[in-house]
């Protein structure tokens, strides 16, 4: 049986952390109500953070079933990733959805963040070729 706890190791903890995948976002995905910034880290494992603002989803309760549904989902998932440092931010509308729509969004999500690395022509699809 693998090890599916979500330990301390498996979490960003520190504001440099969170910089470290805010300077630097090589991989995003999004919705209306959810976006995922990634990066490659430094711990060889997948890991991740939360950033929802009381702006966003005024209540603690709402907050924490939001955290609680993406983590389970994480946890489930990490194997499948690949070794990188996530960021979760919150918009406006995730409190109004139900548990089950946001589990499918975000299971949507990492579908989609999961997809390999390299596209046919060798090239990396994970580097954006627009200018900053």
């Amino acid at each position: 049986m693998s090890d599916t706890r979500f330990s301390r190791q498996s979490r960003l903890l520190k504001p440099n952390e969170f910089k470290h995948v805010f300077d630097k976002t090589e991989l995003r995905g999004s919705t209306p109500q959810l976006l995922i910034l990634a990066r490659p880290g430094e711990t060889g494992q997948a890991r991740i953070g939360f950033v929802i603002p009381k702006k966003q989803i005024k209540l603690a309760v709402q907050r924490n079933r939001v955290r609680r549904i993406v983590r389970e989902s994480f946890r489930l998932n990490r194997h499948q990733l690949d070794a990188l440092d996530f960021v979760i931010l919150a918009r406006s509308g995730l409190a109004e959805l139900d548990n089950q729509q946001i589990r499918e969004m975000i299971d949507a999500l990492w579908f989609r963040l999961k997809r390999p690395a390299y596209g046919k022509n060798g090239k990396s699809r994970r580097t954006s070729s627009r200018k900053r």
